[in-house]
């Protein structure tokens, strides 16, 4: 299944995304994503994906993010690549729509993009086993832009403010179950249409059977919640009037303006 979240008829709205003459588009609305009844689907005409205004599709009760998952990216700020998964938060009034401006805190220098695999999870999951099969609780993909201010990121002890701000968590734009992370996914972001980051899930430190089970020992993870996986190796600096993709396999592409 792919589902989208848009405006229909001035409503926020969930939509099924199907191809439609090669076209993704949406063909239904539905109440909501979380294992949706066949009965529940309101057909509605064929609207393009790329022709309909699309608002973030998740809403989640948390955004879990994990740090230095990829060994190049930990190299090029000079960290050790961790022992066990980094993790930390970003709250949800971070949450930004597709095609929505990423603005600039007056109060940074420096605030770069990081291209990440996005992951939703589907039901409640708490002290998974270390050999569980994790798939089952996630419902699907997504791509993240997970937004840093690197210059306040440095200069604190936490992540926090650095990774926080409103519209520092570009999420859509949609979510799939058809994408296999663990075959292997490309990720590309690029930067005014000039490839700056190119991953694959292939090259994860910790794949999705450790970090799963490793976040729930610590909190409850919820329906709809979001992980973001970490990102590759050449993240960089954004501008007021740039734009910014992130392109992940099977998903689509996540595009952001830049404005100060």
């Amino acid at each position: 299944m792919k589902y989208c979240r848009f405006k229909h008829d001035g409503e926020p709205q969930y939509g099924i995304v199907e191809s439609v003459g090669g076209h993704d588009s949406i063909t239904a609305v539905i109440a909501g994503p979380l294992r949706p009844a066949m009965a529940d689907l309101k057909k509605i005409l064929e609207i393009r994906l790329n022709e309909a205004v699309l608002i973030a599709p998740v809403q989640p009760s948390k955004i879990v993010c994990i740090g230095r998952n990829y060994r190049e990216h930990a190299a090029e700020f000079g960290n050790e690549v961790p022992q066990e998964p980094l993790l930390f938060l970003k709250p949800p009034s971070s949450l930004l729509d597709p095609n929505a401006k990423i603005i600039l805190p007056p109060i940074s220098k420096r605030v770069d993009f990081e291209g990440e695999l996005g992951v939703v999870i589907g039901k409640t999951c708490r002290n998974l086993r270390a050999d569980e099969d994790v798939r089952p609780y996630i419902l699907g993909y997504t791509c993240v832009n997970d937004v840093t201010a690197r210059d306040l990121q440095k200069k604190d002890v936490q992540f926090t403010r650095g990774k926080g701000f409103d519209t520092f968590c570009p999420v859509g734009p949609l979510v799939t179950d058809e994408v296999d992370p663990w075959a292997g996914i490309e990720l590309q972001t690029r930067l005014n249409g000039e490839p700056k980051q190119n991953g694959n899930t292939r090259d994860f430190i910790f794949g999705l059977d450790v970090v799963i089970p490793y976040i729930t020992q610590i909190m409850t993870l919820l329906p709809g919640d979001l992980i973001a996986t970490g990102t590759p190796s050449g993240v960089g600096t954004m501008k007021a009037g740039d734009i910014v993709e992130v392109s992940v396999e099977g998903i689509g592409t996540l595009r952001n303006s830049v404005a100060a």
